[in-house]
């Protein structure tokens, strides 16, 4: 294997390989290591990301007497042994093996229990179930820019109702006969172009990256989110093209017409460019499928049936949830931020929405998230 350059981090965390952990050897980028016996907290990034977008969070959290651990997880980065292969082995990408890998690291780690697992974007939905299936190991959650509504349901009392199949979700198709032609970010990522379309884009990985980071950020002026109405063609069409494209546009030529000034990138406080070089330098050697089979697993339904052994289960652990101000993906599935806070999370203690930033919170308003999260873990632990 060739050797990689460093990964440009503070001097309070260190980059290494843990070995074995549900078949992967994981990158794991780790923060108050240096004295034995502290409690731990897990940090699980999304897509399309890597544990580096922690490296503003881990210093603070390491200082207040935490250990820090931050994977690239299954798909990403540095961690190896998962099948890049679009036509390859899809259900290890499925979220209860997802749960599977934290659960092998804290445990590789030592661990019987971790104080907190915190998951951003997709990594939201990871720390979501871990908590929801092991809730003895993860103590508690906090979920950032990707609310959770609780598993899927089992069908109720139809024993005596004629059996129907259950009906295509219509919503595509009345998308892509709008005036205005559209397609969902999520379909348009399990299409077997959607890899090539970025890890090929015609303007780089570093100019797709940055304007895809742009776009999703508070930077972005017309990112001024609200709760829609329900899961319809006419009321998703109000979300940003990031989420529901044009149909005509693959996911590079969306973002494109985003790009920011020359000017405004070297004013970026809180993705300078070299920091974005080391997202698209990694992209650029592992491509996006990795993170891609995610979604891929979420929208073919083929893994609901394994979930749905949960229904009706709830997150009993002491939760948050931390958002940007700015960000649409709290209201990108409409009524889920609602249905987490009234049924999905029974004891709900934070629910903060960060001015100031989009998407990326962790790493637009580090200060405000890593305050956010020191004071549930403090709350957290009282109520155990």
């Amino acid at each position: 294997m060739t050797s990689l350059p460093d990964v440009p981090l503070p001097s309070s965390i260190r980059s290494r390989y843990v070995e074995d952990i549900n078949g992967l050897r994981m990158h794991v980028l780790e923060a108050g290591f240096e004295t034995k016996g502290r409690p731990c907290v897990l940090l699980l990034h999304g897509f399309p990301e890597l544990a580096f977008s922690w490296r503003k969070v881990m210093p603070v959290l390491a200082a207040a007497g935490y250990h820090v651990i931050a994977p690239d997880q299954r798909g990403y980065g540095r961690t190896t042994g998962w099948d890049p292969d679009y036509d390859g082995d899809l259900a290890s990408f499925r979220l209860l093996n997802l749960v599977r890998d934290a659960l092998g690291l804290v445990s590789a780690f030592g661990y019987r229990h971790v104080d907190a697992v915190v998951g951003h974007d997709f990594g939201s939905s990871v720390a979501a179930w871990c908590a929801l299936v092991r809730p003895d190991v993860f103590r508690s959650v906090a979920l950032m820019s990707a609310p959770f509504g609780g598993p899927p349901q089992i069908a109720f009392n139809t024993v005596d109702a004629p059996q129907t199949s259950k009906p295509e979700d219509p919503v595509h198709r009345e998308l892509a006969a709008l005036p205005r032609p559209r397609k969902h970010y999520q379909w348009y990522y399990s299409t077997r172009e959607a890899n090539a379309d970025m890890h090929h884009a015609p303007q780089g990985v570093h100019d797709f990256l940055r304007a895809y980071y742009h776009h999703k950020s508070a930077d972005w002026k017309a990112n001024a989110p609200y709760p829609l109405q329900g899961w319809t063609a006419s009321e998703l069409a109000k979300l940003p093209t990031y989420y529901v494209m044009d149909l005509a546009k693959n996911m590079a030529a969306t973002v494109a017409g985003e790009m920011p000034s020359a000017a405004a990138i070297a004013a970026n406080q809180w993705l300078p460019d070299r920091e974005l070089s080391f997202y698209s330098a990694e992209y650029q050697r592992t491509g996006f499928q990795g993170g891609l089979q995610w979604y891929r697993c979420g929208t073919s339904g083929e893994f609901i049936a394994e979930l749905q052994t949960w229904s009706d289960r709830t997150i009993d652990v002491p939760s948050c949830f931390i958002s940007g101000k700015q960000d649409w993906g709290t209201y990108q599935r409409p009524g889920v931020f609602e249905a987490m806070q009234t049924t999905a999370c029974t004891r709900m203690i934070g629910c903060h929405l960060v001015d100031g930033a989009g998407h990326w919170v962790q790493q637009e308003q580090p200060a405000e998230v890593s305050r956010l999260l020191l004071a549930f873990l403090h709350q957290a632990a009282g109520r155990r």
